[in-house]
């Protein structure tokens, strides 16, 4: 046993003194990596150089001519026309796709500068999809209760039940005044059915304004009888507490005035088939590499050349190697 002992204490120490060369070596490779690369820029920095300033200029004017702007115009669908509203936002893209230059010169866009994209997504509000609407409000329990809410309020079907929208739409150049989205936005009104539906919608709502007025004004009439056969104001407040027939009239007149206000609103939103509530143009796009090709293209000059020089050297060394 004894002399068993030693020899281990030898092995391990060999073991040490070899891992400990390795890692010298390993430590002084990349010290002469480092210097020989340094030496390579001193040989050549005048290439170098060159080629950071090339890349630099071929940059700054990719960067200048190739912008692209992202434009977004938050609207909202009338008179059930959504369908209607994605069928023409795809058909623009199809359009942009095959570059059907006389289809977007009807439409009032002379591609200069060029429509690249076009899309369109809702803008998510769960509370407003369930507002006043009890059948959206029993679909929404019971998609609670199955545990999957997010992924259905993202679903196409629900998500053609909201109330506002965003088209968005890219362009490679500037958009002076709001052309494109102008030109856009009377393309997608244009349409003869939905005109038609408008023209009735309106009407009705102008009607039932005019017929909530009426039974506000019978309502009042009411109240103000009473008003004037009471002997005091005290008897005024007994009555109104005690008569519940008096209380619903006084609610149903306060459901009329909001129904009313709301209706009003809706004669706002009514002029157009789509309408636009926001409309945000020409926002620089820098996503991924555009606008950092003055900073892109120099690194990418410089790598070649290195992978260059590399290639011809390994080429070299290999022709000899083979002779």
């Amino acid at each position: 046993m004894s002399t068993k002992v030693p020899q281990n204490n030898e092995d391990q120490e060999i073991d040490l003194v070899l891992i400990s060369k390795k890692i010298s070596k390993f430590f002084q490779r990349i010290n002469t990596s480092i210097f020989r690369g340094i030496q390579f820029f001193i040989r050549n920095w005048i290439i170098v150089l060159i080629l950071i300033l090339v890349g630099f200029v071929l940059g700054m004017f990719l960067d200048a001519t190739q912008k692209s702007y992202d434009n977004q115009i938050i609207v909202q669908p009338n008179f059930g026309s959504v369908d209607y509203l994605y069928s023409k936002v795809d058909l623009i893209q199809s359009k942009i796709k095959e570059n059907d230059t006389a289809f977007f010169k009807s439409i009032g866009i002379s591609q200069n500068p060029v429509l690249s994209k076009i899309s369109i997504e809702p803008i998510v509000d769960v509370f407003k999809f369930v507002n006043n609407n009890e059948q959206n409000l029993e679909v929404l329990k019971l998609i609670t209760n199955n545990g999957d809410l997010k992924s259905v309020i993202k679903e196409t079907t629900t998500s053609k039940n909201y109330p506002f929208y965003i088209i968005s739409f890219s362009t490679k150049g500037l958009s002076k005044d709001g052309i494109f989205a102008n030109a856009l936005l009377n393309y997608i009104n244009s349409s003869k059915y939905y005109a038609d539906v408008q023209k009735v919608s309106v009407l009705n709502i102008k009607e039932k304004i005019k017929k909530n007025e009426e039974i506000i004004s019978q309502i009042d009439a009411i109240l103000n009888k009473i008003s004037v056969s009471g002997n005091s104001s005290h008897d005024k407040l007994v009555y109104y507490n005690e008569n519940t027939q008096l209380n619903d009239l006084v609610k149903t007149k306060e459901g009329l005035i909001r129904e009313n206000a709301n209706y009003k609103i809706d004669l706002i939103t009514s002029d157009k088939i789509v309408k636009e509530s926001s409309v945000t143009t020409n926002m620089e796009n820098t996503d991924t590499v555009k606008g950092k090709m003055k900073i892109i293209l120099p690194i990418l000059l410089v790598l070649i050349y290195l992978f260059s020089l590399c290639f011809i050297s390994f080429y070299k060394k290999q022709s000899i190697l083979a002779k």
